[in-house]
């Protein structure tokens, strides 16, 4: 039996103006416990991505700024998988797609300088470049740095840490990528907000883009075609 894959969607919180500001599409699969993360997105096939990003992006009727889409590296440098992307945006206009880099490691390394001619093709789109998981895997400063002047967006993702947000450590972190923020002119958006007390001190951070549980789980984003359930 063929796997099958579906995007879940999950809003992303402006709490300044108590909207939401952005949507992320999340690639599960479904498996006999339900609909998982699925083991490596490097494994699957190209042509599956690109059908269900454009069919996924055919439906999806948002009112908001912001659609955020996860590649990574490998996926940015193929072929398939960036016209689709390409072709995803033009089905969302006016909405912004935001590409988000991740960090997931690459059977094969990219320099910087394979990186950059692809980014601009989707900025010259009119899409925006995010990079996900700021601080762990590939995307610490020193490797990313060259790439922020392409960059809309950064995200700092807390469920990529053992601690708690109210760890020093963490927080340090958090303090850097803000200024990071700030000084290049980027949204930083705090992923992973479980609880009110996540929210207070994403507050008391001055961070006012948010994405969590606290708001909502990720919800499926059901086909035409589909009878399959959350």
């Amino acid at each position: 039996m063929k796997p099958i894959y579906r995007y879940f969607v999950q809003p992303q919180i402006n709490a300044e103006t108590d909207s939401i500001f952005g949507y992320e599409l999340l690639m599960k699969q479904l498996t006999p416990d339900g609909w998982r993360l699925p083991a490596s997105f490097a494994d699957i096939d190209p042509q599956i991505i690109s059908d269900l990003l454009v069919s996924t992006t055919k439906v999806l009727s948002v009112k908001v700024r912001y659609c955020s889409v996860n590649i990574n590296r490998d996926q940015l440098m193929n072929t398939t998988i960036a016209k689709a992307i390409i072709k995803s945006q033009m089905q969302l206009y006016p909405t912004k797609l935001v590409v988000e880099l991740t960090e997931e490691d690459s059977p094969q390394k990219y320099s910087v300088e394979d990186l950059i001619p692809h980014l601009k093709e989707f900025l010259s789109k009119g899409m925006q470049i995010s990079l996900d998981d700021v601080g762990t895997g590939d995307n610490y400063f020193n490797s990313i740095q060259e790439l922020l002047p392409f960059v809309s967006e950064l995200k700092f993702a807390l469920q990529n840490f053992n601690s708690e947000f109210k760890d020093p450590k963490i927080q340090q972190q958090i303090h850097f990528w803000r200024a990071i923020s700030l000084e290049y002119g980027l949204r930083l958006v705090l992923e992973g907000v479980e609880d009110q007390n996540d929210d207070q001190l994403s507050a008391d951070f001055g961070i006012n883009l948010r994405q969590g549980y606290y708001f909502s789980k990720p919800q499926l984003l059901r086909l035409p075609e589909d009878n399959y359930s959350a």
